[in-house]
């Protein structure tokens, strides 16, 4: 894990590769707590039987958004940004979902600092993402995240 404590520290990493995070099983269970949260309850997620016989996939699938809502926790085994007031989730830029994540499949995030600025003391820093799924050739998405941190 990589640890920085302020704006120099975080840009000596700009367009280097920052690491992965541990592999994140998608479970049944999972998909249905995001899908009470979302309201989003479509068959395609969480009905196995249907899913089973008319999806093209065969089984039930993550929704994209749940595989987006895991980026956070995902990063914060990559990187532990210390000596901070608070910390923003500030966009997303150029995401694409390339690959549905069926259940039981394990998915984990790699990135990279792709930009940093100093916003009159802010650092606002555009990582690139990619969440892989365990043997499979394409990531289920890609893009950047956008953080603002405010440093002590």
């Amino acid at each position: 894990m990589i640890t920085i404590n302020n704006y120099e520290e975080f840009e000596a990493y700009l367009g280097k590769d920052l690491g992965s995070s541990d592999w994140h099983k998608i479970t049944q269970e999972q998909i249905n707590k995001f899908a009470d949260a979302t309201l989003d309850h479509q068959w395609i997620h969480t009905n196995p039987e249907k899913a089973a016989t008319e999806s093209p996939f065969k089984t039930t699938i993550a929704h994209g958004y749940l595989t987006l809502s895991l980026i956070p926790y995902l990063w914060k085994q990559i990187v532990s940004i210390q000596n901070l007031k608070m910390e923003i989730n500030y966009g997303v830029e150029k995401l694409r979902f390339a690959q549905a994540v069926t259940v039981n499949s394990e998915v984990r995030l790699v990135v990279k600092l792709v930009s940093i600025a100093n916003l009159r003391g802010i650092t606002k820093a555009n990582i690139g993402i990619s969440l892989e799924i365990k043997d499979q050739k394409k990531p289920a998405l890609t893009g950047e995240v956008v953080f603002l941190y405010h440093f002590n």
